[in-house]
Order: C-alpha cells, then sequence, then structure tokens
C-alpha cells in the first residue's frame, strides 16, 4: 500500500485481524456493517442471522435502545474520570448490581476492560492474596485442558489450549500443571447437557497435591462450561469435588465466567446454577451486552480484607487499569442488567436451552459429525476433521454457512459453535440448525 495515499473506508490491508488467516479473509472479506436484534446486514444490505450474539456478549441482541441512549447521556455527563485515588458514582453502582447478582459471600468488585484483563486480574491476586497473609510459597496456578482464560501471558499459561501458547515462548512459572477436561467421547459423545458423576476428573488435583505440596499452590481456574474450547459441559457434581478438594487444601478456586455470566446459562452467574461458591469469579462479555470493553473479578471478603494497610495512605492493590471503571462502561453496564431484568432474559436463556438442545442433536446423524454439545444457550457441532488437514472442514463450513445460507457460527478448530442471543426466537434457532444441516450436505468427502 501506498502511504501517501489516504486509505479508504473499503482498505482491508492496515488491519491486523485477530484469530483470522488474514491473507484469505482479504481476498474473501466477510464485512458486518450494521446490526439490529438477531441480525446483521452488510454492505449490500443483505441480512444474516447472528447465531453467536457477537462473540458470546451480544446476550439481549443487538442494540437495544436503552442501552445505546445510557451510553449517549454519559459521553454528554461524564466522558472519563480516573479510578486512581478518584471515582465516580456509576462505578460503585455497577459494582454493588454485579455483587448483588454474585453468590453470598462474594462482595467486592474489581473492574478490568476485557476478559482477558479479569482472568490476569484473577491470577495476580491469587498469588498476591497468599504472599498478603505470609505464605508466599503458594505461587502454583493450576488450569484445565481445553481451556481458555484471554491471551495475555498468565491466561494462555493457565489456559490449555494449545494454538493460544506455543507460538509466544515460555509460559509464566508455575502454571505446568493442568487438569483433564471431563469428558471421554466413547462415553460422552451426544449427550444432551451436563455429563454425568465422575470424581476422578476432578480428584486429578489431589495428585497435584501430593506431586507438589499444598503449600506451594495458590488457585485453581476453571470455567464452568469450556467454551471457546468447544462448548465442553460440566460434569454433574464436578464442580462440587473441587470446591471440597480446595477447601480441604486451602486453595482459592476461580471460576472464569467471562461466557458463562448473565444469562448464557440460564442465570446471572453460572455458579448459581451448580450451587457452588468460588472464591474469585471472571466476568465480562455480557456484562454491557457487548457495548463497550468492561470485565472484572468478584472476590470474597477475605481476599478484599487482605490487602487493606494499615496506613491511611498505603496503597492495597498494586493494579489496575487508565480505563478500570470507565463512566461510559459503567453506564452500559447499568443499562444491561436493567434490561436483562426487565425482559426476563435469563429466565428466557433457561426457557430455551431444551429448544436450542433439540435443534443442534437432530443433526447427529449429518455427515461429518463427530459429537455434539450443549448447555444452557450453547452447542457445538464437532465435525470429524480431513485427513492431514485439521481445521480445514470446519473452516469451510463456517464459510459456506455465511456466503450460501446467511448465518454467522463461531469457528473452535472443526467445531462449529452456536451461542444465540437470549432473545433467540424458536424459528430463528430451527434456522441455524437448518443451515448448518444444508453446509453439511454440500460438504466434499
Amino acid at each position: 500500500m501506498d502511504k501517501t495515499t489516504p486509505s479508504t473506508p473499503n482498505d482491508l490491508e492496515a488491519f491486523w485481524i485477530p484469530f483470522t488467516p488474514n491473507r484469505h479473509f482479504k481476498a474473501h472479506p466477510r464485512i458486518l456493517a450494521t446490526a439490529q436484534g438477531m441480525y446483521y446486514e452488510d454492505q449490500t444490505g443483505r441480512r444474516i442471522l447472528d447465531g453467536i450474539a457477537g462473540l458470546w456478549c451480544v446476550n439481549a441482541g443487538h442494540s437495544p435502545r436503552p442501552i445505546a441512549e445510557a451510553i449517549a447521556r454519559q459521553a454528554h455527563e461524564l466522558d472519563f474520570a480516573p479510578c486512581f485515588q478518584f471515582a465516580h458514582p456509576k462505578a460503585f453502582e455497577l459494582a454493588s448490581r454485579v455483587v448483588s447478582l454474585a453468590p453470598k459471600g462474594l462482595d467486592y468488585c474489581f473492574f478490568v476492560n476485557s476478559g482477558s484483563e479479569a482472568a490476569e486480574t484473577s491470577l495476580k491476586i491469587a498469588r498476591a492474596y497468599f504472599s498478603s497473609i505470609g505464605e508466599g510459597s503458594r505461587y502454583r496456578l493450576i488450569g484445565r485442558e481445553r481451556a481458555y482464560h484471554g491471551v495475555n501471558f498468565g491466561g494462555i499459561s493457565v489456559g490449555g489450549i494449545g494454538n493460544n501458547r506455543k507460538a509466544f515462548g515460555p509460559t509464566v512459572p508455575g502454571t505446568d500443571d493442568h487438569l483433564p477436561l471431563p469428558y471421554n467421547h466413547a462415553r460422552d459423545a451426544f449427550t444432551e447437557g451436563e455429563y454425568g458423576f465422575d470424581d476422578s476428573y476432578a480428584d486429578a488435583l489431589e495428585r497435584m497435591v501430593a506431586l507438589h505440596g499444598a503449600e506451594t499452590i495458590a488457585a485453581v481456574i476453571v470455567e464452568p462450561m469450556t467454551g471457546s474450547g468447544g462448548v465442553f459441559p460440566t460434569r454433574r457434581g464436578y464442580l462440587q469435588r473441587l470446591r471440597q478438594i480446595c477447601d480441604k487444601y486451602e486453595i482459592l478456586l476461580i471460576f472464569d465466567e467471562v461466557i458463562t455470566a448473565f444469562g448464557r446459562l440460564g442465570h446471572g452467574f453460572a455458579a448459581e446454577r451448580y450451587g457452588v461458591v468460588p472464591d474469585m469469579i471472571c466476568f465480562a462479555k455480557g456484562i454491557t451486552n457487548g457495548t463497550v470493553p468492561l470485565g472484572g473479578v468478584v472476590v470474597s471478603e477475605k481476599i478484599y480484607q487482605a490487602f487493606e494497610q494499615k496506613a491511611d495512605h498505603g496503597i492495597d492493590i498494586f493494579h489496575g487499569h487508565t480505563y478500570s471503571g470507565h463512566p461510559m462502561a459503567m453506564a452500559a453496564g447499568l443499562a444491561a442488567l436493567d434490561h436483562y431484568r426487565d425482559a426476563s432474559l435469563f429466565e428466557r436463556g433457561r426457557e430455551m436451552e431444551p429448544v436450542l438442545a433439540k435443534a443442534v442433536h437432530a443433526l447427529e446423524r449429518d455427515p461429518h459429525v463427530h459429537d455434539i454439545r450443549n448447555v444452557g444457550m450453547a452447542a457445538a457441532i464437532e465435525l470429524r476433521p480431513e485427513k492431514g488437514a485439521p481445521g480445514k472442514r470446519g473452516y469451510e463450513a463456517m464459510i459456506r454457512c455465511f456466503e450460501e445460507e446467511n448465518l454467522v457460527v463461531r469457528l473452535s478448530g472443526d467445531t462449529l459453535v452456536l451461542s444465540p442471543a437470549l432473545i433467540a426466537s424458536a424459528d430463528e434457532i430451527g434456522r441455524m440448525a437448518d443451515a448448518i444441516h444444508a453446509v453439511l450436505l454440500r460438504l466434499p468427502e
């Protein structure tokens, strides 16, 4: 590109697109120009059904007026205020609202700007907590296979997706151990919802304690549902068993609910669905319905109090971001939570869960299908990979869904993911499944 020539709106070269084959995309772009409710439109006005709620985040559908209006009002009222040594009213208001949705005992909220930052913050808090109480030897952080905890160094270290790690060199020390994914294809394939009891997956933590000593382990971080790794539901009793083992050895338990919070699993937080109270919960995505970047960590009182300083001028935690508690993000979060409540969207998520399950499991006998998984308003259709070309079949299916069936789906390797907005109708969910069915019938062997 000639750098002396001003770029045009249709010049695709300068933007380095994340998690995307850039050369192929720029030769065959998929541009989303406008959005309303369950639909995008491209630059030609073609209407495209959004099967993934933006990117797991637009839980109330696109462009609800109350949220947009709240952001606009806030931009005129207070565009920015620092939350280092100062603050503004809506930060306290939203923190209180988030805490009110969390399980009892999680009483404090730290704001960041994304799910990656939320996960990173929880890991730093875990290590710093033990340092604060005189147990600095507890530095080890344990994740799980196939887990996604964002793209910062801490997140990819405890995460269990190889392609997110291997290009970036050594991971954070003390993050080499990963619990097994609680899934066995031979036994669990095509199960609707959560898998059956099997304590062996959680009991793997006991082996890690025996190997390293509990005195070296700070925290275990897990997703209540493996999301970006391919929609793997939890096992019944799994999270409860992890909680028991963490309590036994005084290890902190972190739930990464960046995807699962705010209705995706039918509740404000998935911790409520499973009746387990972790020591921290990470959140992002749905907190603003995807309108303004925002994330955070909710922590227990014992963690918060461990950071309190005796001196009035002493800083509690040396961590934060310029945009932590940004006024427009706070306004968006408050409006989104109001909208979810007023439209009863968490309840709607529970109501539509069996509709989505029935629609996707009807694809079981389609060509190339290796497994189908679902929980809450999330589902995955895993395809058998082409020999010698993992990811190719899934990529072609995703493109065909967009170009031939006017449907946006999420891609995770050879797995097609659906995570519709909570406003999706039964007809729209049926259209998503029908589109994938049509594409699978046309895919080459």
